[in-house]
């Protein structure tokens, strides 16, 4: 049997000699996740396989469970007698993570082990500034680097204007430009793909990623749909995936991400103008509210700071401060915002019961 070259699929000294610290087992990389089932690449080829019983057992939580492009350790290298078992996910080197669905406050892995992040986004009804800064504050948070990747060029009418607004926000990030109808970027999202480097691939629904990634192939493998009559595309991806481009590096895409949440983020690195502007400010605690001498406010007034930009900002700065507070805590946190303290509210309260008997 011909065996798999697995640095085709990212394998990396790093991960080897992870794995050799587990005898009697063999590594192999997660290339698609269905619920408790996994598909698994190892150097025989594809299986399927679960995690076993002492690892679901010994799972802190969610976010130990394998995910698309992992590296994990297996049992068996055929599935002529069962599924593999999954023993170990080895370390990983990045990730991309999101608040789960619903009301649970877990966190919830998208990807991981990739080397750049394709965040792309529509030049037509999608595009959104501000989404784009909240997608760019988690990308760097990953570990891996971003790449802003402009898709449906052909349905925006002025291109220049566009790329003039992201040149504010995009904070040294390649950009690409993308359109389906005249193959147009293609050629420069493959320069980016080389042997062994993993590429995740995220955004809102319908905004091309299924497209470009077929484009890569060379083949229809992942459903596409059509552009729905308010300008939207439709979502097309239904679960997470791991494919080898045939020229070279390897794409997972991920369902559309209609729920963003700062669980984890990088503000700084994404709002690395404001981070520098604010050193200039006069006072070291400056909130850029009023304060004498704020280098932040005086941007804003000259012109050099978009204030829509910095309004964002100070928004997901809030955000952040609320990541994994419970109900009771998220209610004392406001109560500290408005009062102080509990003291102090219950004061305030008496205050103004005193105030109306008279």
């Amino acid at each position: 049997m011909n065996r798999l070259n697995l640095e085709k699929y990212g394998l990396t000294p790093r991960f080897k000699q992870e794995a050799a610290l587990y005898s009697n087992l063999f590594i192999a990389r997660v290339s698609e996740q269905h619920r408790d089932l996994y598909k698994v690449i190892s150097e025989n080829g594809e299986l399927l396989a679960e995690v076993s019983g002492k690892f679901l057992f010994n799972a802190e939580d969610n976010t130990s469970f394998p995910v698309v492009g992992d590296w994990v350790m297996i049992d068996r290298l055929d599935d002529t007698s069962g599924n593999a078992v999954i023993h170990q996910v080895l370390t990983r080197k990045s990730l991309f993570e999101r608040k789960a669905a619903g009301t649970s406050k877990g966190v919830q892995i998208v990807a991981s082990n990739f080397d750049l992040v394709f965040i792309c986004m529509s030049l037509n009804a999608d595009f959104n500034l501000r989404r784009l800064e909240r997608y760019l504050s988690i990308a760097w948070n990953s570990m891996a680097t971003p790449v802003i990747v402009l898709t449906k060029a052909d349905l925006c009418d002025d291109l220049n204007r566009r790329l003039n607004e992201i040149s504010s926000v995009r904070v040294g990030t390649d950009v690409v430009v993308c359109s389906s109808k005249d193959n147009r970027g293609y050629d420069e999202i493959a320069d980016y793909l080389t042997l062994g480097k993993t590429i995740a691939f995220i955004g809102s629904s319908g905004v091309g990623k299924s497209t470009i990634i077929n484009r890569l192939m060379g083949e229809e493998v992942l459903q596409t749909k059509n552009i729905r009559n308010d300008d939207r595309g439709r979502h097309a991806t239904t679960h997470r995936q791991l494919l080898l481009l045939p020229n070279g590096g390897i794409v997972i895409d991920t369902p559309g991400m209609r729920e963003l949440h700062l669980d984890s983020a990088n503000l700084a690195k994404s709002f690395e103008d404001i981070e520098s502007l604010a050193e200039n400010c006069r006072f070291r605690d400056c909130t850029h509210t009023g304060e004498p001498g704020c280098a932040v406010q005086n941007a804003i007034e000259t012109g050099i700071l978009s204030e829509k930009r910095f309004a964002n900002y100070c928004k997901l700065q809030k955000e952040m401060e609320y990541v994994g507070l419970n109900s009771r805590q998220l209610e004392e946190e406001k109560i500290k915002k408005m009062f102080g303290s509990k003291g102090e509210m219950k004061q305030a309260k008496r205050q103004v019961k005193n105030k109306n008997k008279r």
